[in-house]
């Protein structure tokens, strides 16, 4: 097996898994987790980061500031959920 055989089966292996364990996840704790998820998903972006000045081609460039974009939404996004979610729990005024 090479390199990108190895590396696809392990992409293949973490979908299958990454389906199965959300599936399992009872719907009352799905937002709290996918919040801190996203959370965490910042290591994405330094990851991203790097990625985006490593090299000189053109193709890393462009791949790198795709994954910092779609990195900066998840992270946003979390955020967004977390605060909605959060929202639930406060008294309301009046």
């Amino acid at each position: 097996m090479n390199g990108a055989e190895f590396l696809l089966f392990i992409l293949m292996l973490s979908v299958f898994l990454g389906f199965e364990l959300i599936n399992k996840v009872p719907a009352t704790l799905h937002t709290p987790l996918m919040s801190g998820a996203n959370a965490i998903s910042g290591i994405t972006v330094v990851g991203a980061v790097a990625l985006a000045g490593a090299g000189d081609p053109t193709t890393s460039k462009i791949l790198g500031a795709a994954a910092v974009g779609l990195a900066m939404i998840n992270v946003v996004g979390g955020y967004m959920v977390t605060d909605r979610m959060l929202g639930f729990f406060k008294k309301k005024e009046g």
